[in-house]
């Protein structure tokens, strides 16, 4: 059975930085891209980042430069360090495997999510 068990998450203020993780079983996930995918309320889902097999990575604009996916291949565990946090990312965080490319869709294997709140 496929499973991604995520932790970290939870209140910062703006301007602090937090790390969420992502662990992987029953899947060799380290020939296959992890991407990070973000859900607000109100709003659709928000692509964050990916990272191929190769360990190419790609951002989108809204996190660039201050959010950085990797992984530890070891710990079958990918991350996102979070740093400069805004208000506006406020929202539940997801990682996910995508089946093709970097970005998951509903049908591919998914965290269970972990809250993320930028307030002061």
């Amino acid at each position: 059975e496929v499973q991604l068990v995520q932790s970290g998450g939870g209140l910062v203020q703006p301007g602090g930085s937090l790390r969420l993780s992502c662990e992987v079983s029953g899947f060799f996930y380290a020939t296959f891209a992890m991407s990070w995918v973000r859900r607000a309320p109100g709003r659709e889902d928000e692509w964050l980042c990916g990272m191929y097999n190769d360990g190419s990575t790609a951002y989108a604009d809204a996190v660039k430069g201050r959010f950085t996916i990797s992984r530890a291949s070891a710990k079958n565990t990918v991350y996102l360090q979070m740093n400069n946090l805004k208000e506006e990312d406020t929202a539940s965080y997801y990682c996910a495997i995508p089946a093709y490319g970097l970005r998951p869709t509903k049908d591919d294997y998914w965290g269970q999510g972990t809250q993320v709140t930028v307030s002061s």
